[in-house]
């Protein structure tokens, strides 16, 4: 009995050592139909793909042809602006029989003749412009010269009245101050187109060559000031105390119309020149003034360049009668041949369109006239009526 149990032990472990070493039976999978065309042998291997060429360089594009203008298309030829005409320079060629003068005499270069110019305008633009005078009549004479801008209009005169100018470009009541003081002679009259403004009744003259100007009481347009009337208990700017149209005539004007400015202003000042008045009365440092006729446009005093509005704000309320231009005059004694060739060398740059500009620039002067009878007589007569005698000024 124990040898069948041995026996059956043995059996058992027989059986499950050749189970073991069996192949497993796959696992079955629900068949998957081929494709038709897959072949069913083992395909073989996959072939190494070739290089890939490196793209050839991309051609830059044809250029684009631009398409032929047609008639309608094509633009019309732009022309060049035309160039923007210029003045010449000066002619200051010397001219013939000028005079010759000793080392040491007036006009040499040791001792050059001396221009007064008076400071009724921008004294910067005076003394370029007085300069530029000075150095053609130099060329144009082969005399010497120097100039000298007067810090007053009385400045001028006593630097003549003392020989210490020979020449003089003086204002009108300057020039009655020096003849009765100090015999100085006028020679010359300066010519101006007529410069006027829209409530002068000569303002049909405007652009004439004219020996007389007037000038003019302005105000701001927003002050009320209408008339004389208007002016009293307010401040007032004049030019100078010898200054025609700037103080004399409008003195005379202002008590002939029953305004006193010793008494009737609220405060006097004399500004210096004209356009110190249009100045002030833009700026408000017075209520009112009286200058040249028109000192808010003129091109010479140029106003407008630094205040571009001062013709919009400030206007003319009236205007003075008419008034002998300024010029140039001579000490008395002064050599003949040297008076000679100075007025005919002034009288040459007035007829030459360079010379004519430095002579605007000056003084806004457009030309000159000579003088062979006393001008300014009969304006001293008027101003003596007027009960202005220069002779009185005179200190």
């Amino acid at each position: 009995m124990r040898k069948f149990s041995v026996l059956m032990t043995l059996l058992v472990i027989a059986t499950f050592v050749l189970s073991a070493c069996a192949q497993p039976t796959p696992t079955p999978v629900p068949p998957t139909k081929a494709p038709a065309a897959a072949p069913t042998a083992v395909p073989a291997p996959t072939k190494a793909p070739e290089p890939t060429k490196a793209p050839e360089p991309t051609k830059a594009p044809e250029p684009t042809k631009a398409p032929a203008p047609t008639a309608t298309q094509a633009p019309a030829a732009t022309q060049a602006p035309a160039p923007t005409a210029t003045t010449p320079p000066p002619k200051c060629d010397k001219l013939p029989n000028m005079p010759t003068v000793k080392a040491g005499d007036p006009g040499s270069a040791e001792k050059p003749l001396v221009i007064a110019f008076v400071p009724s305008g921008d004294t910067g633009k005076i003394t370029k412009a007085g300069t530029d005078i000075a150095d053609c009549l130099n060329k144009m004479t082969g005399l010497s010269f120097k100039i000298e801008v007067g810090t007053t209009f009385a400045a001028s005169i006593e630097a003549m009245g003392a020989n210490k100018a020979q020449v003089g470009f003086l204002n009108t009541f300057a020039i009655l101050l020096a003849q009765q003081k100090y015999g100085i002679e006028p020679a010359l009259i300066n010519l101006r187109r007529y410069n006027t403004n829209d409530i002068d009744p000569d303002k049909a003259l405007k652009g004439q060559m004219s020996p007389y100007y007037k000038g003019q009481f302005i105000a701001k347009k927003d002050s009320g000031i209408k008339s004389y009337a208007d002016l009293k208990g307010k401040t007032f700017c004049f030019v100078d105390p010898t200054s025609t149209s700037g103080y004399i005539i409008p003195n005379i004007i202002l008590k002939a119309n029953g305004i006193n400015p010793d008494k009737d202003f609220k405060a006097v000042q004399n500004a210096g020149s004209h356009n110190n008045v249009g100045i002030a009365v833009y700026k408000g440092d017075c209520d009112a003034g009286v200058t040249f006729i028109d000192v808010l446009t003129d091109t010479a005093a140029n106003l407008k360049e630094k205040f571009p509005d001062i013709a919009d704000k400030v206007a003319a309320f009236a205007v003075t009668d008419r008034i002998p231009n300024d010029g140039v005059q001579f000490v008395k004694g002064l050599d003949a041949g040297i008076k000679t060739a100075i007025t005919d060398a002034l009288m040459a740059i007035a007829a030459d369109a360079g010379g004519v500009k430095m002579l605007s620039n000056l003084y806004s002067i457009n030309g000159y006239s000579k003088l062979d009878k006393p001008y300014y007589d009969d304006f001293a007569a008027v101003l003596k009526k007027a009960g202005v005698d220069p002779a009185t000024l005179v200190k």
